[in-house]
């Protein structure tokens, strides 16, 4: 009988561990639905990409009131996510539950530093992400574009409550400085068109559906051609007077971002988002940075001795910038040679990955409006359901900085099996939540990026010495950024020193060297992520590649690191060291 009794005792505690799991599992799922939707409603050009069209005629809310009340409503969610038992998930959802709590702990301590009152840098900002805020959408029917019409229309709002934010910033020290205005105001004036049409905004118009009749054609492009007169070119111009006339007295002339208020535990905020990592200073950052540059110089070194070529660093960098073999004569030139780099790595990919994505990309020009004061390449993500594929853009302006030989370490960031890859088979992820699939770290994308550079190597993508140099001037340009940022933002340094050193280590050309520098002022931290994100990367293909030996399959890991979509590095890390237990 007492037998029986603790039988039963057992079989209830049982099921009552179970009830819990389920309750929690069950708990878990309704805080990610509401967290999607709230997400969504927040964040209408997130939506948008999203593929989701509800709120196509929207953009973003901005304001104090929108500001307080996202923070009540996330450290709502807070709550509910640490009133849940961790342990009593399945492995699935504890991923799901430690990327929400990343995702919630992050934005809230963003929010309490109330970053918004710097809206842009010289990298992103709010205006181009309003202009491209319905780029790649597919638009068939009138209301399409009437909600496109809407969304210009919302222009006027949405650069008001920034540059009220602004305003606060000014009031509050809390500012850009005056070489990042010098270096982004002419972008903003050269919004400014006298001609509608001129403007990237008419573009959908031009393009526009055939089955509509012609009647509903002619009003929307009369529609559309007011609405970009009417509130979109004034947005612009009202937005460069102020920079121009108001924010400028307030811009400072030093350039760190601990210099600001509160600028230690912003500039601390920033290292966190951008890395995630917890356990580095931006002295030790600093120390890893100096480490890998001499690694690399070493390296730089032996392979122009290898060249046969008759001097030192300093000779043969200026060879690469100066000698016109290397650089493009025509915009045409130049994209056709990215193209044939990108074809040549996709040829290859089914080697180094089991899962390739459906999404197609393409070889694009950056926009001209953005080009001067833009870096040398960005990939940019294809809207589900769109028009278009992801693009890999390619700046065509001063043909004779953007040299030839760096290319194929370009593409292989840029397109795949880089941005393009890790992004396209993140926005394809079954059987996850949402909010997981535009889910965007840094560390991770930045890292897998640069991690991709040297795979490139093992795909045989470098043909010459001059190639291979482009790729290590590429790796020593993203350690060289390690101690850059730090030395900026945290150890007093100029803007000369961080171009000198830029400069002196590297064969990017001048424009390069200086687009780049303004970035990590403007940006801080996110120069951090590049690097950093790579070391974990090889760290742990080495860790596989020793403990697995014969069984490690390099298309396995990879499918592995990119499988579960972005995460955080120590996440990556325990996804990582299940596989290969998993796998001995």
């Amino acid at each position: 009988m007492r037998r029986f009794s603790k039988f039963l005792l057992l079989v209830v505690a049982l099921i009552s561990t179970q009830t819990f799991a389920q309750s929690d599992t069950r708990q878990l799922e309704e805080l990610m639905a509401d967290y999607w939707s709230y997400t969504l409603q927040e964040s209408p050009t997130l939506a948008t990409r999203a593929g989701i069209n509800d709120f196509n005629h929207l953009l973003p809310q901005v304001s104090p009131v929108d500001h307080a009340r996202r923070l009540r409503t996330e450290e709502a969610f807070q709550e509910r996510l640490t009133s849940i038992d961790r342990d009593s998930l399945n492995r699935d959802n504890q991923v799901n539950y430690d990327l929400l709590d990343w995702e919630l702990a992050r934005s809230i301590d963003g929010m309490r530093l109330n970053t918004l009152r710097i809206p842009f840098n010289t990298f992103s900002s709010f205006f181009s992400g309003a202009l491209r805020a319905s780029f790649g959408i597919n638009m068939n029917t009138e209301e399409d574009y009437r909600d496109y019409i809407a969304r210009i229309e919302e222009f006027p709002r949405y650069f008001n409550e920034n540059i009220e934010n602004m305003r606060q910033g000014m009031r509050d020290g809390f500012v850009l400085p005056k070489i990042i205005i010098d270096g982004v105001l002419p972008t903003i004036q050269a919004q400014v068109y006298d001609n509608p049409d001129d403007s990237s905004l008419a573009d959908p118009i031009i393009d526009m559906s055939e089955r509509l009749p012609e009647t509903v054609r002619t009003q929307i492009i009369n529609d559309t051609r007011s609405a970009i007169r009417t509130y979109a070119i004034p947005s612009f111009r009202q937005l460069a007077t102020f920079l121009e006339e108001e924010y400028y007295l307030s811009a400072t002339e030093g350039i760190a971002a601990t210099d600001l208020q509160d600028g230690e535990e912003y500039y601390s905020h920033q290292i966190r988002v951008y890395t995630t990592r917890t356990d580095l200073t931006a002295d030790d950052i600093h120390e890893i940075g100096l480490s890998e540059v001499a690694r690399i110089r070493r390296e730089m070194d032996a392979l122009i001795e290898e060249s046969g070529f008759e001097g030192g660093f300093e000779e043969f960098t200026e060879f690469l910038r100066t000698d016109p073999q290397f650089y493009a004569e025509t915009a045409e030139e130049l994209l056709q040679a990215a193209s044939f780099v990108a074809k040549k790595i996709d040829y290859r990919m089914p080697e180094f990955f089991g899962r390739l994505p459906r999404t197609p990309y393409g070889v694009v020009p950056v926009p001209e409006e953005i080009a001067p004061n833009f870096t040398t390449a960005a990939y940019n993500y294809a809207v589900v359901g769109g028009t278009r594929g992801g693009a890999y853009w390619v700046n065509t302006y001063a043909l004779d900085q953007r040299p030839l030989y760096e290319l194929p370490a370009l593409t292989a960031h840029e397109a795949v099996p880089g941005h393009h890859q890790q992004n396209a088979i993140a926005s394809e992820i079954e059987g996850v939540p949402e909010f997981r699939k535009v889910l965007g770290y840094s560390a991770f994308g930045e890292g897998w990026g640069l991690y991709s550079e040297k795979l490139a190597i093992d795909m045989d993508i470098y043909e010459n010495e001059y190639e291979h140099f482009g790729r290590l001037s590429y790796e020593m340009w993203r350690a060289c950024r390690l101690v850059i940022d730090t030395g900026i933002h945290a150890k007093g340094w100029s803007r000369q020193q961080a171009l000198d050193y830029l400069g002196d280590n590297t064969s990017l050309s001048q424009a390069n060297v200086r687009a780049e520098v303004d970035r990590y002022i403007s940006w801080p931290g996110q120069a951090l992520a590049y690097k950093l994100g790579e070391m974990k990367i090889l760290e742990l293909r080495t860790r596989a590649e020793i403990e697995l030996g014969d069984r490690f399959d390099i298309r396995e890991f990879h499918d592995v690191v990119l499988g579960q979509g972005a995460l955080p590095l120590d996440l990556l890390d325990r996804i990582v060291s299940q596989y290969i237990e998993e796998a001995i």
